[in-house]
C-alpha cells in the first residue's frame, strides 16, 4: 500500500533531509587517499547523532554500519572497513536518517585522486540521469515515466542499468512501497499522486548490468568486476510542485577533487 504524506509531514521529511546534506557535507571533507571507510562511516555516525538524528542504516534488518560504503566495482550495500582509499578509485557513500518519526536517504559518488576520464563520464551521465528522472516525477505522470527517463539517456551514453536494486517510497519506514525502477516504459506503473515521497537512485554500471551478491548477504558487485556509480535524492510530488528534499550543495561545497 502507498502511503501518501500530508505537507506537515513532508516538512518533517525535509528536516530530516538537512540534518542528513549537512552529514554528507562533513563526510565529504574526508574523501581522499589514504582515508579509511570506517572512518567515514564514524564521522557521519556523530554527525547525526549529535543534531538528534538517527542513522536510518544501522541496524536495518542487521546492517552493521550507519554509511553504505561501495569503492569501485561494488554497487551498494558495501560494509564500512579498514580499506584505506586510493588513487583512482570511486566511491558510493548512501546515508539515510531517522528524525522526528521520518526518514530520509540519498548517495553521491566521489572519485578520488584521478580517475580515469571514462569513468568521470559514468559518474557525470549518472548524475544527470538521476535529474532526468527527477524531471519526470510530477503529478498525474507514472512510475514508468521516471525509470524510462533514466534508462534511456544511461544507455544512450553506452552505459548499463542494474536491474535487481530500485529506488523507493520511504517515510516513517525506510522503504515503502512503491518501487521505483531506473527503467521501464513510458506511461506504465502507479500513477504520481500528491504527497508520494520517493528515492529515486540510478545505479549505473561501466561494463555488463549484471550484479552478485556477496557471501555477506549484502554486497552487491559488478559480475564483471568494472566499476559502478550510484546517485540518490528523496522526492515529494504534489499537485502543483515536485519538491527535491534531499541536497547535494554541501557536499560539493566540501568536497575537493584530485
Amino acid at each position: 500500500m502507498i502511503r501518501y504524506k500530508t505537507r506537515e509531514e513532508v516538512e518533517l521529511i525535509k528536516q530530516s533531509a538537512q540534518i542528513l546534506g549537512k552529514a554528507h557535507g562533513e563526510i565529504a571533507k574526508y574523501v581522499k587517499e589514504g582515508v579509511k571507510t570506517s572512518y567515514l562511516d564514524k564521522i557521519a555516525e556523530e554527525y547525526i547523532r549529535d543534531h538528534r538524528g538517527i542513522p536510518s542504516f544501522k541496524g536495518y534488518n542487521g546492517f552493521p554500519a550507519s554509511l553504505c560504503i561501495s569503492v569501485n566495482e561494488v554497487v551498494v550495500h558495501g560494509f564500512p572497513s579498514g580499506y584505506e582509499l586510493k588513487d583512482g578509485d570511486i566511491i558510493s557513500i548512501d546515508c539515510g536518517v531517522f528524525h522526528q518519526g521520518f526518514h530520509s536517504d540519498s548517495a553521491y559518488t566521489y572519485p578520488v585522486g584521478e580517475v580515469s576520464p571514462s569513468i568521470l563520464r559514468l559518474l557525470d551521465v549518472t548524475k544527470e540521469s538521476l535529474a532526468l528522472g527527477i524531471e519526470q516525477a510530477v503529478f498525474n505522470n507514472r512510475i514508468g515515466d521516471i525509470g524510462h527517463a533514466i534508462q534511456k539517456f544511461v544507455e544512450s551514453n553506452g552505459f548499463t542499468i542494474v536491474r535487481e536494486l530500485v529506488g523507493h517510497g520511504l517515510g516513517k519506514s525506510l522503504h515503502e512501497a512503491p518501487e521505483v525502477p531506473n527503467y521501464g516504459k513510458r506511461g506504465s506503473g502507479p500513477v504520481l499522486k500528491d504527497g508520494l515521497v520517493i528515492a529515486i537512485e540510478p545505479m549505473v554500471n561501466l561494463g555488463t548490468r549484471n550484479v552478485v551478491q556477496e557471501r555477506d548477504g549484502w554486497t552487491i558487485r559488478t559480475a564483471d568486476r568494472k566499476v559502478s556509480a550510484h546517485f540518490e535524492h528523496t522526492v515529494a510530488i504534489f499537485e502543483d510542485k515536485t519538491e527535491v528534499l534531499t541536497t547535494h550543495e554541501y557536499i560539493e561545497e566540501n568536497f575537493i577533487y584530485g
